[in-house]
């Protein structure tokens, strides 16, 4: 009954500085990271943060309950010499919830976190490198509708661009996550923090979509994943789904195959689609429920129409 739950880190690389701490300290970081972070990809870059940190306590010699907002200040103040703003503020972030539940579980008796201050950061446009209309016809032309691969990669890059999906939730998504009716079709999408969207598909991804099961043979497999790995000769799917570093790996090939250079990804294809969206008389509130953004600040983030506008006003300078 005292045994601690299992942690997405092997118990003997507990911190030491936890360790040392006692069992209440121990049993509290391990419910922190499994029973309070719910989601893995948060769960991940805060458990880096937090070791870290931790870390560097250790290496000076204190204990945590010893811990004051002056070695929390020092230790963000020399993180910003080396890593981004953004990152610098998401470690302060782990480290105030990490403290706060600490704190609540009479582990410490105060933050050291909660009166620090991270570095200012203002975004208004995200840096994630998009496609132009025409650069992505060029890309959905490569694709050979004769072949399982090309027929399953141009299914899951149109659910990308087209429904401004995430990678994280097409590669979560089932043979049953995509129903028609009449001329209307739905993908159910699963979000951050356990989320659900329902968006409307777009005619050309459904017409990618539905090629890609007929193709595959998946009309009968409705609790399979949609979006599986081939077997070694790729004449037909396995049972495993593909993973994010197989989408992203993907990506990549497929953009060099296109002629299309730069540091594009999977998150380009969201930006992408809502850019084009926004362009053609889209409204920057319906691509935010579309894209399952809770704040139309977020999805502004993905607008570049202004990159274009921008370009054509300094070409005004002629000599």
């Amino acid at each position: 009954m005292n045994a601690l739950p299992a942690l997405p880190l092997p118990r003997a690389a507990l911190p030491a500085v936890i360790v040392n701490a006692g069992v209440g300290a121990q049993r509290r970081f391990v419910e922190f990271f499994t029973a309070e972070i719910r989601n893995a990809n948060t769960r991940a870059a805060y458990l880096h943060a937090c070791t870290q940190f931790l870390a560097w306590i250790q290496h000076l010699g204190l204990t945590l309950a010893a811990v004051e907002p002056v070695h929390v200040a020092a230790y963000i103040e020399q993180l910003g010499n080396v890593r981004s703003a953004p990152t610098v503020k998401q470690h302060l972030a782990a480290l105030r919830h990490l403290f706060d539940y600490l704190v609540v579980g009479q582990v410490v008796p105060f933050n050291p976190a909660a009166a620090v201050r991270g570095p200012k950061h203002s975004v208004r446009e995200g840096k994630t490198p998009i496609l132009s209309a025409d650069e992505a016809h060029r890309l959905f032309a490569t694709f050979d509708p004769t072949r399982l691969s090309d027929v399953r990669d141009r299914a899951l890059l149109g659910v990308m661009v087209y429904a401004f999906a995430r990678v994280s939730a097409v590669v979560k998504l089932r043979v049953r996550d995509y129903t028609r009716q009449g001329a209307r079709a739905w993908l159910l999408l699963d979000e951050k923090g356990g989320k659900q969207n329902k968006v409307p598909v777009h005619h050309q991804a459904a017409e990618y979509l539905e090629a890609y099961r007929d193709f595959a043979g998946l009309a009968g497999e409705r609790d399979m994943p949609l979006f599986r790995s081939l077997t070694h000769r790729g004449t037909r799917l396995t049972e495993r789904p593909l993973l994010r570093a197989n989408v992203f790996h993907m990506v990549r090939r497929r953009m060099a195959g296109a002629g299309l250079a730069g540091d594009l990804g999977c998150h380009t294809f969201r930006g992408t689609g809502i850019t084009n969206f926004l362009e053609n008389g889209g409204t920057i509130e319906t691509a935010a429920r579309i894209a399952g953004h809770a704040s139309t600040k977020t999805t502004q983030l993905y607008d570049r129409r202004q990159q274009a506008v921008d370009q054509a006003e300094v070409e005004r300078i002629r000599f």
